[in-house]
């Protein structure tokens, strides 16, 4: 009933886009309409929790809001009335190009998220580090009181964006299992950012060419981290390139002690992390949406000898495109809060470029603020209750220079090289290929140059590293054009005898170290959870109330708070620290706890403990005084590896004992 109850918001969302956009191309329609109702999914069942709480009654009533929602849209939209669409419709021939990268992604998600092995469960190399963080939340949402708390931290709300995974929490409560609900709503926007940078790159274009070209420098994109990868296969016998596929972290997209750090798309950002996937399957269809709404277009066709070439003409957008991308913005902040920013970033870019070079600045500036003033009104209440005291409370917002180039001892590498080297040769065609577009794709240019130059030089998150969710959507808004220009040039130096030569090491360059990336997940694996930490994970899951306060280990990997979704007295600092949270009494209280339970007794009643879970991750964290607990407490679940102690009146009752 999970997947039934994910298969009717996604059934609504194309209804809803068959009124709302139907003036759109059907592939577009049936996009958007997608994507329209997995946000739904996300954001629906979280209005209704402050209600009902995180439950299946806040699940029904959303899906009714969703019902009513999508009919209204629909009837209003008289899709019945539509003519012509007016906007050009992709050549559907090249969907194609998304199978082998949805296949590709599906045995990603499928290898990387809790994997069976003998009773253990495993993941990938990108995913062994993030995916517990996604499914603790997703597990602990069960139930939850609005707005929710961190399970890892009680009694800190949770600011991290958390809808992508409350999204497979509405899954669960419907008896979905833990591991699909992740695989196929991880697969599922996976594709549908790869079908939406289709639908921008032929929007930004109408090129197949470019299109194709754009695909593939966004699916293997890499730097020149190849270079050192066979620079060192050759002088040490290949043991480098071995150590690329086989080694841990090792690839030539992701090598710190190099610095080289801009990761591959897919291989360490989409497959672990989350909630940016679902940021960019909102981003790059409202990023598409805002393209749309600058210049609507009308096609003519010319025929060459390569086929049929569309030319547009200029069509005033309206004032509706501008209202409904501020509907879709004004949702995206507790999705992804990065990719609601760098949208905003772009926006008022590309405002302030055609403010410049308009004719009619009035109409100009009238679309931008209603779309401005939409936004803001949906996701300030949002930035207000969630984003703000975070950021604000962990001190994040600073001023720091040149990314993630600027160490502890100054710069590290030049600033152009360090940028070519990471992005590649891409780099140096981005500002020729914004100089060569024209008033629409200059204005986007400003807007992607504007985020480049905030996330250059302000932090938002104790890691810099993170700002690398800036860039990306910069990168993706700017790859587009950057293949536009590729053509471009292809065409004009049509005399040169080794043009194709030439493009095709422009693309091996491009992509190898993608390439490399990708091949080193396939076939990564590692342990996640063995098989004793499950079955005590699935015991508690069982046994333990609902709101159960179990003491246990800082590990990343707890099987209590990913598998069980209990919380915890405290959790690892390795995701809290990052996401600005004060934890540091809480994880001296939990010391205290295991090695001086007997002066420390008080602080069981203080965190309300309702469980004490020891493991070899426990007796070698801390100096555990097992035979207080063993004294003091009974035990309620044992195996070869996990002795779990029923401390509280209500724990010994659910257990039996």
């Amino acid at each position: 009933m999970g997947f039934g109850i994910l298969a009717a918001f996604l059934a609504l969302g194309v209804l809803a886009a068959e009124g709302l956009f139907s003036d759109r191309p059907r592939l577009t329609r049936a996009y958007l309409g997608l994507t329209f109702g997995l946000m739904m999914m996300m954001w629906l069942p979280s209005v209704w929790a402050f209600k009902f709480n995180f439950t299946v009654a806040a699940q029904w009533w959303a899906l009714g809001t969703a019902f009513v929602l999508s009919l209204a849209l629909f009837l209003l939209g008289r899709p019945w009335k539509r003519g012509r669409p007016q906007i050009l419709g992709m050549p559907p021939k090249l969907m194609l190009l998304i199978v082998p990268l949805l296949i590709l992604s599906f045995y990603l998600q499928y290898t990387h998220t809790l994997r069976p092995v003998d009773g253990a469960l495993h993941a990938g190399q990108s995913t062994y580090g993030d995916l517990c963080l996604h499914l603790g939340i997703a597990t602990g949402l069960r139930g939850a009181a609005y707005p929710p708390e961190y399970t890892l931290l009680p009694g800190t709300m949770l600011g991290y964006p958390f809808l992508s995974d409350a999204m497979a929490t509405t899954m669960l409560l419907f008896g979905a299992p833990l591991r699909w609900a992740f695989i196929v709503t991880g697969t599922l926007m996976m594709g549908l950012v790869y079908w939406g940078f289709l639908l921008l790159s032929w929007e930004l274009t109408r090129s197949r060419r470019a299109v194709v070209i754009a695909f593939l420098l966004m699916s293997l994109n890499g730097g020149l981290g190849f270079l050192y990868t066979f620079d060192g296969a050759f002088r040490d016998g290949f043991s480098k390139l071995k150590d690329a596929l086989f080694g841990f972290y090792l690839t030539p997209t992701n090598m710190p002690d190099l610095n080289l750090r801009w990761v591959n798309g897919i291989a360490d950002l989409m497959i672990p992390q989350r909630t940016l996937l679902a940021g960019w399957t909102t981003c790059v269809p409202a990023l598409m949406l805002l393209a749309q709404a600058i210049r609507r277009r009308e096609e003519s066709v010319r025929i060459e000898p390569l086929g049929p070439v569309h030319v547009v003409t200029e069509v005033d957008g309206g004032l509706k495109d501008f209202a409904v991308l501020g509907v879709w913005a004004g949702m995206m902040p507790m999705i992804h809060t990065h990719s609601f920013f760098a949208l905003g970033l772009i926006s008022l870019g590309a405002f302030g470029y055609l403010v410049v070079k308009s004719e009619d600045r009035l109409r100009v500036t009238r679309n931008f603020l209603v779309f401005g003033a939409i936004a803001l009104a949906l996701a300030l209440p949002q930035l207000i209750t969630w984003t703000f005291p975070q950021t604000e409370g962990g001190g994040s917002l600073k001023f720091h220079l040149d990314w993630v180039n600027n160490g502890d001892n100054g710069m590290i590498d030049g600033w152009l090289w360090f940028w070519v080297k990471n992005v590649g040769l891409v780099f140096l065609l981005l500002v020729p290929a914004a100089l060569s577009q024209e008033k629409r794709g200059r204005a986007l240019s400003v807007g992607a140059l504007v985020v480049f130059l905030v996330a250059e030089t302000v932090l938002f998150q104790p890691n810099p590293y993170d700002n690398n969710k800036l860039f990306y959507v910069a990168f993706l808004l700017m790859l587009p054009l950057v293949a536009d220009y590729v053509v471009r040039i292809y065409d004009k130096v049509s005399g040169i005898r080794w043009r194709a030569f030439l493009l095709g090491a422009f693309m091996v360059a491009s992509t190898l170290s993608g390439a490399i990336t990708l091949a080193r997940e396939a076939i990564s694996d590692y342990e996640l959870f063995s098989a004793d930490e499950v079955q005590a994970a699935d015991y508690i899951e069982k046994t333990a109330p609902r709101d159960a306060v179990v003491l246990t280990g800082g590990q990343h990997n707890n099987p209590v708070a990913a598998l069980a979704g209990r919380e915890l007295v405290c959790g690892t600092g390795t995701y809290l620290y990052f996401h600005g949270v004060s934890y540091q009494r809480q994880q001296q209280a939990a010391r205290d706890l295991y090695e001086d339970p007997v002066d420390r007794a008080p602080l069981f009643d203080v965190y309300r403990v309702d469980y004490v879970y020891i493991s070899s991750y426990e007796r070698g964290s801390y100096a555990v005084d097992e035979s207080f607990f063993q004294r003091s407490f009974p035990v309620c679940y044992q195996n070869g590896e996990v002795t779990v102690y029923a401390v509280s009146a209500r724990a010994r009752a659910s257990s039996g004992l």
